[in-house]
């Protein structure tokens, strides 16, 4: 993980000169809205991006002129002007209200809002009185890992989801702005505006028991994480079936641009957590981990850029230095070291790590607007130490973890706590041929070696046995070419387990 985190830092170094370009080589290298829209919050976290971002905004600003479009790409190199695209165009709203939250600059906000608003006004007319965003072109959950190599916005999640659910999350930042800014007419319209298409989403793509159309894991990040499911009952089984559906794709990545930097967050806000960290441990191709055992030094732009032989993806972009991503490390940084702002700009300071999967330490340092903030937190046996650094003329709230009681509200200063704790532990079965592929999948260790064996007869037997939960090992594999020789492998495999 310290390698994935450590390709975040190079990606974003070797992109990072003059625009935020999404990759520095091959003919393409521009300034991709989409791109910095999701990995915003990581770079302003590695580095003090508020200037370098702030100039990129006015550029944008620039290129919207009367339409209120956000090209594609800033600055804009098309012939041909391009359409609004959700996800990519909001970068004119979400990048502001994150340079505030991180740096807590309100000019930000006051030289973007006429940008920001002309970005919501367009996809409202767009919309109309259904408050639905279903008309037009999407990039939509681009590069989804089911997308075929040559189709890559063919993704699980459809396009009107991703650009509905985005629609609603503009316009209730927008209104948080206008709030912000003392713009009371503004902040109640485009407030209610959002409520709006919240509920329109809701009628149109949710049950009333929170499953969301296309039952995709994108599709539930985004509901999850833009609010955009109204009633609790929703949420819980909308958390429920993204868990679900993380397990069923063996803890590997399912998800493109729009939702891997969602999913996580999700499924420890809602779901499981003890899932996200199988996801940012899996080392299985789709996975995080996956291009770091292959050698990577940079974040890919698909899983796969390199397949498992060595041979380089065939589609038809195949960057090997391409940030977006890399997203999730804004996560390793808020939720497993646990440092995030609570106020903007971190005048006050959220500490709350959380702890799963294999991890035993976790630490983020940051320099904020009042100084170096920092968490540490070491797990020795059962006795677990948390170190916090808060800097002069701020404070911080301290949930411990494993812990019932209330959050500690705390001074600026170097803290410390060192207490007993028992890390959550889920009773293991002794793996065998016998075994269900359920029971097989819920055992991190042994399905990992599974996944290796499958591997070495074939890249597709992994699939074919994921969709055979209920059936004993021995009878799922049955149904595989060489089945006598993956049965062998797999005995031998679990026997080396060490229990």
């Amino acid at each position: 993980i310290n390698r994935l985190h450590e390709n975040v830092v190079w990606s974003m170094r070797g992109n990072f000169f003059y625009i935020p370009t999404d990759c520095p080589q091959r003919d393409e290298r521009l300034g991709w809205t989409g791109d910095i829209q999701v990995f915003s919050p990581t770079a302003s976290f590695l580095y003090d991006a508020a200037g370098f971002l702030t100039s990129w905004l006015a550029d944008l600003a620039a290129e919207q002129k009367e339409t209120g479009v956000v090209p594609f790409v800033v600055p804009t190199i098309m012939e041909q002007p391009t359409p609004p695209a959700a996800a990519w165009g909001d970068a004119a709203v979400i990048i502001p209200w994150v340079l505030y939250q991180r740096f807590g600059d309100e000019k930000i906000l006051s030289d973007q809002f006429e940008s920001m608003h002309a970005w919501v006004d367009l996809i409202e007319k767009i919309a109309g009185e259904s408050r639905l965003w279903d008309k037009g072109f999407q990039f939509g959950d681009w590069l989804d890992p089911a997308a075929p190599p040559d189709k890559p916005g063919d993704a699980r999640t459809p396009g009107f989801i991703v650009a509905t659910a985005y629609f609603a999350r503009s316009s209730e930042i927008l209104g948080q702005a206008a709030k912000v800014l003392g713009r009371t007419k503004e902040e109640k319209y485009y407030l209610s505006l959002a409520d709006e298409i919240r509920k329109a989403f809701n009628w149109e793509y949710v049950t009333p028991s929170g499953r969301v159309l296309s039952d995709s894991a994108t599709a539930y990040a985004l509901a999850l994480q833009f609010a955009l499911l109204p009633h609790e009952t929703q949420r819980r089984r909308a958390g429920a079936r993204l868990t679900e559906l993380v397990r069923s794709s063996g803890f590997r990545i399912s998800t493109g641009f729009v939702g891997t930097p969602l999913i996580c967050d999700a499924l420890c806000t809602y779901g499981d957590p003890e899932a996200a960290f199988r996801l940012i441990t899996q080392r299985e191709c789709p996975s995080w981990l996956y291009p770091v055992t292959m050698g990577a030094t940079t974040i890919w732009e698909r899983w796969d850029s390199m397949l498992p032989d060595g041979r380089v993806n065939p589609g038809e972009m195949t960057s090997f230095n391409h940030y977006a991503l890399g997203a999730v490390a804004d996560w390793l940084h808020r939720t497993v070291a646990g440092l995030a702002p609570a106020e903007p700009g971190y005048r006050r300071i959220e500490v709350h790590p959380i702890l799963g999967g294999p991890l035993k330490h976790a630490s983020a340092r940051h320099l904020t607007p009042y100084g170096v903030a920092s968490t540490s937190w070491f797990l020795d046996g059962e006795i677990l130490t948390l170190e916090v650094e808060v800097p002069p003329n701020t404070r911080a709230r301290v949930t411990l973890p494993g812990k019932e009681e209330a959050p500690l509200d705390i001074g600026s200063g170097k803290h410390s706590w060192k207490y007993p704790f028992t890390p959550k532990k889920h009773p293991r079965k002794p793996i065998s041929l016998d075994s269900t592929v359920g029971e097989l999948i819920d055992d991190p260790e042994a399905f990992s070696m599974a996944l290796q064996v499958l591997r070495s007869h074939g890249t597709e037997l992994a699939d074919h046995l994921l969709s055979r939960e209920d059936m004993k090992l021995r009878d799922a594999v049955g149904f595989m070419p060489q089945a006598k020789s993956i049965l062998e492998d797999l005995q031998k495999a679990f026997a080396s387990l060490s229990r």
